[in-house]
């Protein structure tokens, strides 16, 4: 039996190659996580820009760099260029007494210019934060919120992407009119329906395994990962049966896939932006729940008893919709 499933997962896997869109879904979770390493930032990156005179005063520009991003520019003319262009950045420049002072376009915030300006007068008086008699505690935080966010969204969109694969393999196979064929074959309709899941289950696993890999996450706990990778790519496998069962066209089953995107988006804004009284209008949605599992697991804060809770959650939403889209799968594979 378990051969017999492991081989129609691999025709699935080897199908999945040949085809450009399942390639493509596949090669995602990849590209998901350079995207996240290039465009998140860092816990201790700023936002607040400086613009100098190039060459005009080295030992400035270098304390400016501690806490702003610094550019240089060769010339009052491209300063004055740099400085009306959308963005918020500050000149800091010379005047004829050897004193400086603050060039901006006039509508920057209050907090940038005052960051700037006290920046100028620290430096101007050499003050430095080995002097400071302050002392930094913290919670020991290392992870920046927008990053995690990113990931955790890119997990979920993987199990989704796995339905979609599902989706469309079934659709390859009434296609090829190989559905009806699995009456005459020794595998069961049970072991069909394992064996076509079982690439819905692989690709979220493996691209979610990446993704972590990729951006860095490597001091998680993965068992606790893979908990809540398989419980929440079980919604996305039924969904990628109804969807492959119901459509004859591949860009219809990927467009119909595409609507699980609407209660994932949701669960991640009604978590973090809502307040707790409204959270329970997600608690029916499996990804509001999933979201809060990464979140713990990602975080590294996360006992065994909450990853458990949390995935047995999705896993009881899982099983009321395997119980209402059961008879429709089982009439879609006669």
């Amino acid at each position: 039996m378990l051969k017999k499933i492991y081989l129609v997962f691999l025709r699935d896997l080897k199908t999945s190659v040949r085809n450009f869109m399942t390639l493509y879904i596949i090669v995602v979770p990849i590209i998901f996580a350079v995207m996240i390493n290039i465009f998140s930032p860092g816990i201790n990156d700023t936002t607040v820009e400086i613009v100098l005179l190039e060459n005009e005063n080295p030992a400035q520009s270098e304390y400016f760099k501690q806490f702003a991003k610094v550019e240089l520019l060769a010339s009052l003319e491209e300063i004055e260029e740099r400085v009306e262009k959308r963005d918020n950045i500050v000149a800091v420049l010379p005047d004829q007494s050897g004193d400086y002072y603050l060039l901006t376009q006039g509508n920057e915030p209050d907090f940038v210019v005052d960051y700037v300006k006290n920046l100028t007068s620290f430096d101007y008086y050499e003050i430095r934060t080995d002097e400071s008699i302050a002392e930094i505690k913290d919670y020991g935080r290392d992870i920046p919120p927008l990053k995690k966010i990113m990931v955790n969204a890119s997990m979920m969109l993987c199990s989704v992407l796995g339905g979609m694969i599902i989706a469309l393999n079934i659709v390859e196979e009434k296609t090829d009119n190989t559905i009806s064929a699995i009456h005459l074959s020794p595998v069961s309709r049970l072991g069909f329906i394992a064996g076509k899941s079982m690439i819905g289950i692989f690709v979220p696993l493996l691209g979610s395994i990446l993704i972590l890999l990729i951006t860095g996450f490597w001091e998680i706990n993965f068992f606790h990962a893979v908990i809540m990778i398989l419980t929440s790519g079980i919604i996305s496998v039924l969904v990628g049966f109804i969807e492959g069962i119901n459509n004859d066209d591949v860009m219809n089953a990927a467009g119909n896939m595409k609507m699980l995107f609407l209660p994932l988006i949701g669960s991640i804004a009604g978590e973090e932006l809502l307040a707790d009284k409204w959270q329970f209008l997600f608690y029916w949605i499996p990804f509001y729940w999933t979201y809060k599992g990464n979140d713990l697991v990602l975080s590294n804060n996360g006992s065994w008893m909450d990853v458990l809770k949390y995935a047995g959650i999705v896993l009881a939403i899982s099983g009321v919709v395997f119980i209402l889209l059961a008879p429709r799968i089982r009439k879609g594979l006669e």
